[in-house]
């Protein structure tokens, strides 16, 4: 199995922990934070190079990717040993190009600016994986739904940069349902409607600002949200006996009426001919790095065969398949998908958010590079209303507590860091939420699968190994009442002593000798870096 590195950055921290926390013991109990504090530290203007690290590609196949640095701009970039088919971008970070030789590259790079310089180690592996770490970017599902245009596509990834967020790793910009219009074109695929006058330009900027592409799909003859989908009722791609007439349709491309329309007319369900392969030679032709393919249920066979058009199309396109994967078909999933769904749809509620966190332990040991499970996007910051065409947002509804719960239980557990929120009035709270480095180097880094050892009293404690004698722990409270959570070393599976690092606050905590004892706010959770002694 590919081991994901640990951070250079977080070598550091502990370092400085083995000297500042080895002379105070770690406060029994921890406290828990104030609710509604933004716990994340403010943003260093010197350079932070941060995670990803390691890219994953195919030979001969496009390569993009970024060294995502934090601090103030301008900022500078360096590569030395850059391997031969690639390109830096100076002034942005993005690295370019393509090689042909399957192996492991790894170089070294640098980010500068007024307030100094640091170094750090990007890797990239050419052979058959691609999304060696979780993906993390932005869906339009939650925010602008059912209205989601070429504009407010665009709008998205240049806020994706303006708010820093790309600088953290946040990397794909995902259109979902609601963008298709007619089969057309050499290939007789998907073409959008009026709202997406140019899906290739559009891809081209995105990719321009650093950033990558995804789009959606299903193998129904219809969506969810009742556009066309991947297969059709016969060649020609005319779904008109199932369609609604124009003048009941809510919009013109709507074929089948709003949820559950492609269920109600029976478009819901695999057509007798399949143009999935049409559409991926498109989807590639117009730059897209990302697939949702959206149906029920998730089945094996489709699976393998959207995967193999995806590799015929001459670009490597992650696939995410959606939604409600059945456990049973676990093992060849994950053989197959880059990232499937382990839940329905989530929505941001306590109720939604406590249900899919309470089904995740046995799906832990099917992830790993190339391939995770995926209980759905943060529900984190201003959203919209599913299927409505938003043009305002509403804040969710998730407390702050709830929050951190769903950011740290997602980081444990090496899920996918999809937002779906307005960028445009993102808050200072929500930012922290976001671009907390060290929470995202817990989810990007992989050693191996995450572990509940300890549930008692509505509470949870995980443990996730990050090699070098590193283990992040995650304490989580279900319950309604502040909650004490005491844990011996022993059941985490280390030795005592461990210096502990609070990865929210990223500050020391002191040094645990014999057990944790950390208190818990209702519906709240806290996450610490563990090292034992050299």
């Amino acid at each position: 199995m590919i081991r994901i590195p640990f951070l250079s950055f977080l070598c550091f921290a502990l370092l400085v922990a083995h000297t500042a926390a080895s002379g105070r013991e770690m406060p029994s109990p921890y406290p828990a934070p104030e609710p509604g504090v933004r716990l994340t530290p403010p943003e260093s203007p010197a350079p932070l190079i941060n995670e990803p690290r390691l890219f994953g590609a195919t030979p001969g196949a496009p390569i993009q990717m970024s060294i995502s640095a934090s601090g103030k701009r301008p900022m500078s970039f360096a590569a030395a040993k850059l391997p031969p088919g690639l390109k830096l971008d100076r002034e942005t970070g993005v690295i370019t190009g393509r090689i042909s030789r399957p192996g492991t590259y790894s170089f070294p790079v640098q980010a500068s600016n007024s307030h100094g310089k640091t170094t750090g180690t990007m890797t990239v592996r050419i052979g058959k994986e691609i999304c060696l770490t979780p993906p993390m970017g932005w869906s339009s599902w939650y925010s602008y739904s059912g209205g989601v245009s070429q504009e407010n596509i665009l709008k998205t990834a240049r806020l994706m940069v303006e708010s820093g967020l790309a600088q953290y790793g946040y990397s794909y910009v995902n259109i979902d349902d609601c963008w298709q219009g007619s089969r057309g074109g050499k290939y007789r695929a998907i073409q959008p409607n009026k709202r997406f006058p140019d899906m290739k330009s559009m891809c081209r900027e995105i990719h321009r600002l650093g950033l990558k592409a995804g789009i959606y799909s299903t193998p129904w003859m219809g969506t969810y949200a009742g556009y066309m989908g991947g297969t059709s009722p016969n060649s020609q791609g005319d779904y008109s006996s199932l369609a609604l007439p124009e003048n009941k349709r809510p919009q013109p491309d709507q074929l089948f009426g709003g949820c559950p329309g492609s269920q109600r007319l029976g478009a819901a369900k695999i057509g007798p001919v399949w143009m999935v392969s049409q559409d991926a030679k498109q989807w590639a032709e117009w730059g897209f790095d990302y697939v949702k393919m959206d149906w029920y249920l998730i089945d094996v066979p489709s699976t393998e065969r959207i995967s193999a058009d995806l590799k015929k199309s001459g670009r490597d396109i992650v696939l995410s398949v959606s939604n409600s994967t059945p456990f049973e078909i676990a093992g060849p999933i994950s053989k197959t998908a880059n990232v499937w769904r382990t839940t329905g749809d989530i929505e941001d509620h306590w109720g939604s958010l406590k249900k899919i966190a309470s089904s995740q332990e046995k799906w832990q040991p099917y992830a790993g590079p190339g391939h995770w499970n995926d209980p759905d996007m943060l529900q984190i910051g201003r959203l919209g209303k599913v299927g409505k065409a938003n043009t305002t947002f509403q804040p969710t509804r998730l407390t702050p507590d709830e929050q951190y719960f769903q950011m740290s239980f997602w980081a444990m557990i090496s899920a996918p860091l999809i937002i779906s929120c307005d960028l445009e009035h993102l808050d200072d709270f929500t930012r922290g939420i976001l671009c907390n480095r060290e929470v995202i180097a817990v989810n990007q880094t992989f050693h191996g699968p995450s572990e509940k050892v300890l549930a008692q009293d509505g509470c949870e404690v995980w443990i996730k190994p990050l090699g070098e004698g590193r283990t992040a722990v995650g304490f989580f409270n279900t319950g309604n009442e502040r909650q004490t959570v005491k844990v011996p070393l022993s059941l985490l599976k280390l030795k005592s002593p461990q210096h502990v690092r609070d990865v929210w606050k990223q500050e020391n905590a002191g040094t645990a000798r014999q057990e944790m004892n950390v208190q818990l706010n209702p519906h709240g959770a806290a996450l610490f870096l563990l090292e034992g002694k050299k």
